[in-house]
């Protein structure tokens, strides 16, 4: 199955999680076979529990094995003059 009908499966399961805020799926460029997924969450607590939602955990088996998942965690930072938190 092409990677963008897993995301398409994943993400209608993530997006009907309480907390799902938004999320973009981004491609590498210029021969890359990278693909980053970029998730918002009301909360870090919405986050773990929809993570280890077993709808969405069996998702990810059907990605193929070349595929790793490594979540992180993020908060946005405040540069002044150049970007807002």
């Amino acid at each position: 199955m092409p990677t963008s009908c897993l995301r398409a499966s994943d993400a209608a399961v993530m997006k009907r999680q309480p907390g799902f805020i938004s999320t973009q799926l981004h491609r590498g460029i210029a021969g890359s076979g990278v693909f980053l997924n970029y998730a918002v969450w009301q909360s870090v607590a919405h986050f773990r529990a929809a993570f280890s939602n077993p709808e969405f955990q069996a998702q990810l088996g059907a990605y193929p094995d070349s595929a790793t998942a490594s979540p992180h965690l993020f908060r946005k930072v405040e540069v002044e003059g150049i970007c807002a938190a």
